[in-house]
């Protein structure tokens, strides 16, 4: 094994993009030839003082441009370029922008990285909603969505209402899925240069949707209550963000449910500090939990996101944002130039899901499925350290020593499993490390599959990482 360390002080840019650069030039240099062992991601992540998630993005990018190869049980290689094709050309952005989630997911593994909703066989009764609106619409599905019908509206109302607070009809808007909404949120009320506070662990694709529009993201810290509002007083006090994403009922990935009184003191500080919320609804519809909603606290400042890819259907795209008052035609127009339009045939199937009833049906079937799989999760980890809920499709699990996220991930990829490690959700780069994988099961077809993918991970957790060496 080379002993061979990078310089990773020149250049520009995130450290993992400067350490997979300098990878690169000591192999065209010569000072890592052909054959030469790279070090194990999480013998450099300590000798660099990096997160192991960070080796791992850069090791994954010096694969893709082709320079290098890993061997299971033997580590990562220098290839042989002479005797290689030229790698595909990889675009900084596109990876910086990817997250760390595999882009095209292998057919022939268990996939424990998706909390959409579970099959349930839905897929017939929207078929069935499809053929109607193909018999009733046929001039409006084939051409643009010009004037919204109403009962899109009242489809909106009706998926948002929770906890005995129903928005009104007149501030709801439709969507292409929740993330569009959020995002349209975003564009319509901050500029490019704005600050957006996430929590430092998140839905990262809002936060990296965000950077690529031109706004800047702030982090707020949180504790297994949620946000800190002290924290959140601090940064609207020295940095003054426009905006705040949050989500309040089973946080994404922690699980977390903030409090009444935790959700009554963010309120008042963004109402005293004039910063708008968005509060991401999409798991509390799920949990049957009666704390009111931030939009019910604070209507005046409050965006509430929410859409039926986690309980009904991700492939129908849909979603409403309830806006405060004389918002919904400003959120409205800005969706429309963001995602270039709703499609007549899926915003009337989403209504007519809702209106029906049939949307709560399907919800309530998929949480009962959820819980089957959340009670085989917790018997197929037992005694090891996880956060679950009942109702919600994933689990958020503390490695046990040595193991870190990172390291852990990509060796869950070798036997069989894609998860996602704690990167994925890391809105900024920071220096704390959670030692934390999030497993969705929503996923598998089967209760086999889905047992027999949790016994790769069991016995991956009992045996720890000492067979693992850092392989892609």
């Amino acid at each position: 094994m080379t002993n061979w360390l990078p310089d990773i002080s020149r250049g520009s840019g995130p450290v993992y993009l400067r350490l997979a650069d300098s990878i690169e030039s000591a192999i065209s240099s010569g000072a890592l030839p052909a054959g030469s062992k790279l070090p194990p991601q999480r013998n450099l992540a300590y000798d660099i003082g990096v997160t192991i998630g960070t080796i791992g993005r850069a090791y994954a990018l010096v694969h893709e441009r082709g320079l290098v190869a890993g061997e299971v049980g033997r580590g990562t290689y220098v290839l042989n370029r002479s005797e290689t094709a030229p790698g595909e050309q990889i675009d900084p952005l596109t990876v910086s922008l990817g997250g760390t989630r595999v882009q095209d997911a292998p057919a022939n593994k268990i996939r424990f990285d998706t909390t959409a909703a579970p099959d349930l066989g839905q897929g017939k009764i929207i078929a069935g909603i499809l053929a109607e609106i193909g018999e009733q619409h046929l001039s409006e599905i084939s051409s643009y969505s010009r004037s919204f019908p109403r009962n899109w509206f009242e489809a909106g109302r009706l998926w948002l209402a929770r906890s005995g607070w129903t928005p009104e009809v007149e501030n709801i808007v439709p969507t292409l899925g929740a993330h569009a909404a959020a995002i349209s949120v975003i564009a319509a009320v901050s500029a490019p240069g704005d600050k957006i506070v996430f929590e430092d662990l998140t839905y990262t694709q809002v936060s990296r949707s965000a950077r690529l529009l031109g706004r800047r993201t702030l982090t707020v810290d949180s504790d297994e209550l949620g946000v800190i509002p002290e924290d959140f007083e601090r940064l609207c006090q020295q940095q003054h963000p426009k905006i705040a994403f949050l989500m309040p009922t089973v946080h994404n990935p922690t699980l977390a449910i903030m409090p009444y009184e935790r959700r009554a003191d963010i309120a008042a500080i963004a109402r005293k500090h004039s910063v708008w919320l968005i509060e991401d609804d999409l798991y509390g519809g799920m949990a049957d939990d009666d704390t009111p909603l931030l939009a019910s606290i604070a209507p005046d400042r409050t965006f509430l996101v929410n859409g039926l890819s986690k309980s009904v259907a991700a492939g129908v795209r849909g979603g409403w944002v309830a806006c405060p008052p004389h918002f919904a035609q400003r959120i409205k127009v800005t969706h429309r130039m963001i995602t270039g339009g709703l499609p007549f045939i899926l915003a009337e199937t989403c209504a007519r899901l809702v209106e029906s009833g049939m949307a709560h049906e399907i919800r309530k079937a998929s949480v009962e499925e959820l819980s089957r799989r959340v009670r085989l999760a917790r018997e197929q980890l037992q005694g090891f350290d996880f956060e679950s809920h009942v109702h919600a499709p994933f689990l958020w699990l503390k490695l046990p020593e040595p193991w870190m996220s990172g390291t852990f991930k990509n060796a869950a990829f070798r036997d069989g499993v894609l998860v996602d490690d704690e990167d994925e959700f890391k809105s900024a780069r920071g220096e704390r490390p959670y030692h934390r994988v999030r497993i969705g099961f929503s996923s598998p077809k089967t209760g086999q599959e889905l047992i027999s993918g949790l016994m790769i991970l069991r016995r991956l957790l009992e045996n720890g990482g000492s067979a693992y060496d850092g392989e892609i």
